[in-house]
């Protein structure tokens, strides 16, 4: 359908949600927090350019009240090294989302691209815990209660079931 063919209102809305996802795009910074559970095996190759490549993956699982796994790999035997991510560590990973086509399928991959080591103790995305005493409701006066309803001598046109 070309673009002519569109309704004015139409288009201006098309125009502002892609200009909207651009912008959103380059400025959202995806990031999971958490702790390392476990280090995958780490997989190498040579690429048809005949240049060295080295993956290694690893798993995450984010300190929530419902903890979610997240797998994600790190590309690169110098961000390998750098990183040095070890089970147990908490981590802030900065990562990319990609996905891939083989064999009629589609694959996603999450890639690293920053890691942070985070304080075991308080997580930064975690709320300060506030002492229990702060939580207390102050007493107040007692008011007197409401005179209880009668139910039996209700309005025979009310045939409510409820």
């Amino acid at each position: 359908m070309a673009l002519s063919n569109f309704p004015a209102k139409k288009l201006d809305y098309l125009r502002r949600k892609c200009y909207f996802r651009t912008k959103l795009h380059k400025t959202d910074i995806m990031e999971v927090e958490g702790k390392i559970i476990a280090v995958g095996q780490s997989r190498g190759g040579v690429s048809k350019a005949g240049n060295n490549w080295k993956l290694q993956e690893y798993v995450l699982e984010t300190i929530e009240q419902y903890p979610k796994k997240v797998a994600f790999e790190v590309f690169g035997e110098e961000k390998i090294q750098q990183f040095n991510i070890q089970v147990g560590e908490s981590l802030k990973v900065s990562f990319d989302i990609d996905a891939r086509q083989w064999q009629d399928r589609w694959f996603n991959s999450i890639r690293a691209w920053k890691v942070e080591r985070v304080s075991a103790d308080a997580p930064a995305s975690a709320a300060p815990v506030q002492p229990a005493a702060q939580f207390q409701q102050p007493p107040f006066a007692a008011a007197p209660a409401p005179a209880p309803t009668d139910f039996a001598r209700t309005d025979p046109a009310d045939d409510l079931p409820f």
